[in-house]
């Protein structure tokens, strides 16, 4: 058998097996790509003890920002831009009040920033978890580390939009006193502050 009729022998029998590898290889890495944050689907909620009995509750919305992430070679990046001015709770004058200098200050600082600076995840190598990500939190004109403890991270492809989408909900209780948020502290409302996050975002 000549060498061209050999080659043509194993290109018949393995180009199947040659495609069917670079379809797997497409799917390891399906997910390593620039997604937009979704700001109709993101937000950033929080709450905050009121003299021990119930929890103020209020949130940020119109969120928006990039993501960036690789679950095969486990690294992520993800930045967040948080319009003070989207603030609800619910009742108008809660909210006014906590957008004055006092708490959030939206005259001065108009928006909050978050820039991831690490991601954790699982030591499982086929299929790695997202446990925690950390970075730093700008508010009130001043930034300190925080880590975001994740509750729930995937990426899927929507069957109706056709496009892939990276979301998930993350938790961190942070000191609001760092942020120079210090008001009504010794009356009774801890300086803990509890927020609750979530993202949506959409690959490019």
């Amino acid at each position: 058998m000549s060498q061209l009729v050999f080659d043509k022998v194993l290109l018949h029998y393995y180009k199947p097996l040659g495609t069917l590898l670079l379809l797997v290889g497409c799917t390891v890495s399906s997910f390593a790509a620039t997604y937009k944050i979704e700001p109709d689907t993101s937000n950033v909620r929080f709450a905050i003890d009121h003299l021990k009995t119930s929890a103020t509750t209020g949130g940020f919305y119109n969120v928006t920002g990039i993501l960036q992430y690789d679950p095969s070679a486990k690294t992520g990046d993800i930045s967040l831009i948080i319009p003070i001015k989207s603030l609800n709770t619910g009742n108008k004058s809660v909210t006014l009040k906590l957008m004055g200098s006092d708490f959030f200050n939206m005259e001065q600082f108009p928006l909050a920033h978050f820039e991831s600076t690490k991601w954790h995840f699982t030591s499982d190598t086929e299929n790695p978890k997202v446990t925690q990500v950390d970075g730093k939190l700008t508010l009130n004109g001043q930034t300190h580390p925080i880590s975001l403890l994740a509750t729930k991270f995937n990426c899927y492809l929507t069957a109706l939009a056709k496009k892939n989408i990276c979301g998930g909900n993350f938790t961190a209780t942070i000191d609001r006193t760092q942020w120079n948020i210090k008001k009504y502290v010794l009356f009774g409302i801890t300086k803990n502050l509890t927020l609750n996050i979530k993202v949506e975002a959409a690959k490019q």
